[in-house]
C-alpha cells in the first residue's frame, strides 16, 4: 500500500485527476505533537499491519497531499472506522446548529503544513473520527457492503452527485434512513470487532464526512472525477 500510495502521484501533471479509494479497517492512536483537535491520529489497517505497522494519517498525507502540485487534483472515498480525517486536510466540513455546513478550521497548531504544493485534495470518508463503519446487507438486500461505499455509488448513478453537498446530503440521508431499525453486517473497527465477536446488531450511527485542504461552497462547487 505504501508503494502504491508513491506510484499514485509520481509524475502527475496539471489536468491530472487521482482517485485513492480505500475499503477496509481503520483505527486511531494517541498523538503525542499536540497536532491533532481530539488527540488522536487515524490509521489505516493494511492486512500486515501486525507487523509493518498501521499507515498513520501523517504518513497518507504526507504520501499523497503534500506532494500535489497546481493543476492537480486528488479525491479520495476512504470507507474505513475512524475515518473523518484520515487524511489530515486542514479543513473539515460540519452541519452546524442552524443546519447549514460550515467548515472547521483543522489547521496544526504547531503550524506543521498538512495543504499540497499547489494542487487540490478532497476526502470523503464513512464516517466521523470518534465513530466506526459499517458492513451491511440493509442497503443491498443482497449482500454486505460498506454502507459508505455502497451509498457513494448509488448517489452517483441516482444523480445526486452533482455537487460536493448534494452527494454528501445523498450518503448521509441514504444511512440515516437505512438506520433507524437496521441490523449491520461486521464493523469494520478491529476492536469493536473483537469486542462483538465480529458482529454489527445495531442501526447505521455513522455520518460520511467531507474535508479539504481548502474550503469552498459545497452546494455550488460541481463533482467530477
Amino acid at each position: 500500500m505504501r508503494m502504491a500510495l508513491y506510484w499514485l502521484v509520481q509524475g502527475c501533471q496539471p489536468g491530472d485527476s487521482l482517485v485513492f479509494h480505500y475499503s477496509g479497517h481503520g483505527s486511531q492512536q494517541r498523538n503525542n505533537t499536540g497536532d491533532e483537535v481530539d488527540g488522536f491520529d487515524e490509521t489505516l489497517l493494511p492486512l500486515d499491519f501486525e507487523t509493518q505497522g498501521m499507515i498513520v494519517d501523517d504518513e497518507i498525507n504526507a504520501r499523497i497531499v503534500r506532494p500535489l502540485t497546481r493543476g492537480v487534483r486528488l479525491h479520495a472515498i476512504i470507507d474505513a472506522c475512524h475515518s473523518g480525517t484520515v487524511l489530515d486536510l486542514p479543513f473539515l466540513c460540519r452541519l452546524n446548529r442552524s443546519g447549514q455546513y460550515v467548515w472547521e478550521d483543522h489547521r496544526p497548531r504547531s503550524g506543521t503544513w498538512k495543504g499540497t504544493s499547489g494542487g487540490e485534495a478532497i476526502s470523503f470518508s464513512g464516517c466521523d473520527d470518534n465513530q466506526t463503519s459499517a458492513d451491511t446487507s440493509a442497503l443491498s438486500r443482497i449482500t454486505s457492503t460498506g454502507a459508505m461505499t455502497y451509498c457513494f455509488i448509488q448517489a452517483i448513478e441516482k444523480g445526486a452527485g452533482t455537487t460536493y453537498g448534494s452527494l454528501l446530503n445523498s450518503m448521509r440521508n441514504t444511512i440515516r434512513e437505512t438506520g433507524a431499525g437496521t441490523g449491520g453486517g461486521p464493523v469494520t473497527s478491529l476492536i469493536t470487532m473483537l469486542l462483538t465477536g465480529g458482529s454489527y446488531s445495531g442501526g447505521l450511527t455513522q455520518e460520511p464526512q467531507l474535508t479539504s485542504t481548502e474550503p469552498f461552497e459545497i452546494h455550488t462547487k460541481p463533482f467530477y472525477l
